[in-house]
């Protein structure tokens, strides 16, 4: 495995640089367009402007990848994020500013789509899980180092725009000197809507409501905790630890979401996700009682979207799963694109603390959703139980290094099931309930 990331450590290097400058940027731009005397509602646009454009990049970015190659699509697509970063200190101006978060968006679904279509050929079929796990703790870590940046120089001043550009500029170094092969990029193919709903209903809503809370935290998140009378260190700490503690329990939700009813899992990570924003709220005028609340958000609320997408492709053939991934990020997409403008909205109308509340909102909708479905209607799993991967939603390429780990193919079962003896011999598909009344199958081929 250390071989293999070494192999590979260009890209790693590549990513993570460039989410050290753009996760600086996105915790920085609330902070000073408060200043500059931006509305909430229009703090919130910037953030609706910048999944607007992630939504965009998914279509749009591919085929640049094709025409371009990987090596020089990267550095196109780094290039103009930095530019970016760099005018938004030459023009303050609100049009301008959600100008420049659509197209910020757009070009860093191409930074991912590039790396992460790069590792699925960059590691052997047998390891690109494992892969995919320091893909994510690499992607994490950054973006909690990414806050402690806010530190190093007054986030009001144009430096700590320059710092960001910096680390995006240099992203590009170590993977236009890699030696590693570009790979040929495939079509990825929708499921529509219908079909993913009829496949998982919960899945749909969970990754629908999840977003409308994530797109707004990622906007407004820092806003609320200057707001609430947090000096620019407290900030940094408050934006760090929700990512840390995202990452250090998606272990641990990720072992309960294997072990019980999916719907259930996600009904009890949501419900922690909306503890922890009601505790934000209650608690906001104590710095410790904040930075707790803040854990526990943080805790359930990046547990979501693993737990979304592992009930998706519980309900899915191997051969739907890739295409199922890009319908569920089209939808938590969707959410994160008018989350922040909604949650802005509600803040300009009531007080800051209503985005909080709003968090637990929208989880809590996602964990009655989730109950009512476990407690209403069976389950029926198609082939097997997938496993809960920790992950964040990024292009529709990050699943296919895990894809052949979720589902077995066909033929492989099929020979296991001929194996005499064989305890799967035979065997209904698993399930974390008793059966539903029609097959996945069909439900899918009604769509």
């Amino acid at each position: 495995m250390l071989r293999i990331v070494t192999t590979i450590s260009a890209l790693l290097a590549g990513i993570a640089l460039l989410l050290v400058g753009s996760g600086l940027l996105n915790t920085l731009l609330p902070l000073r367009g408060a200043v500059e005397g931006f509305s909430d509602q229009t703090l919130g646009l910037f953030g609706s402007a910048y999944f607007a454009g992630f939504m965009l990049g998914t279509w749009l970015c591919p085929k640049l990848i094709r025409r371009m190659g990987h090596i020089r699509a990267f550095a196109f697509f780094a290039s103009a994020a930095a530019a970016c970063i760099i005018l938004h200190v030459i023009h303050i101006d609100m049009l301008f500013w959600l100008l420049l978060r659509l197209a910020t968006g757009t070009v860093l679904v191409g930074v991912y789509t590039s790396i992460e279509s790069w590792l699925n050929t960059g590691a052997p079929k047998e390891q690109r899980g494992r892969v995919f796990a320091v893909y994510m703790v690499v992607n994490l870590g950054a973006l909690a180092l990414a806050q402690q940046l806010l530190q190093m120089e007054n986030p009001l001043a144009n430096l700590t725009f320059g710092i960001a550009a910096f680390f995006v500029i240099i992203a590009i170094m170590p993977v236009v000197a890699t030696r590693l092969p570009q790979p040929e990029m495939v079509e990825t193919t929708t499921l529509s809507l219908k079909a993913l709903w009829r496949a998982a209903p919960v899945a749909c809503a969970g990754a629908m409501l999840a977003g409308l809370a994530m797109g707004a935290f990622w906007g407004l998140g820092a806003l609320f905790a200057g707001r609430v009378g947090m000096d620019t260190s407290q900030v940094a700490s408050f934006m760090s630890l929700i990512i840390i503690a995202g990452a250090v329990f998606q272990w641990p939700m990720g072992v309960v979401s294997d072990r019980i009813d999916r719907r259930l899992a996600l009904a009890i990570v949501c419900g922690v996700a909306a503890v922890g924003g009601v505790l934000m709220a209650l608690l906001s005028g104590s710095a410790t009682g904040l930075l707790i609340g803040a854990a526990i958000f943080g805790a359930g609320s990046f547990s979501v979207y693993p737990t979304v997408v592992a009930h998706l492709i519980d309900h899915l053939r191997k051969e739907e799963v890739l295409s199922g991934n890009a319908g569920m990020l089209m939808l938590h997409g969707t959410g994160s694109a008018m989350g922040p403008a909604l949650a802005g909205w509600l803040m300009g109308v009531t007080s800051t603390l209503m985005l909080p509340l709003y968090f637990a909102m929208m989880f809590a909708a996602a964990a009655l959703f989730a109950m009512l479905r476990w407690r209403d209607r069976r389950d029926r799993i198609v082939d097997e139980p997938a496993r809960h991967v920790s992950m964040v939603g990024t292009s529709p390429e990050a699943l296919e290094m895990v894809v052949d780990e979720q589902k077995p193919d066909e033929t492989a079962m099929a020979e296991a099931d001929a194996v005499p003896g064989s305890a799967e011999a035979g065997a209904e598909p698993a399930a974390t309930g008793a059966g539903d009344e029609t097959s996945p199958a069909d439900r899918l081929s009604g769509g």
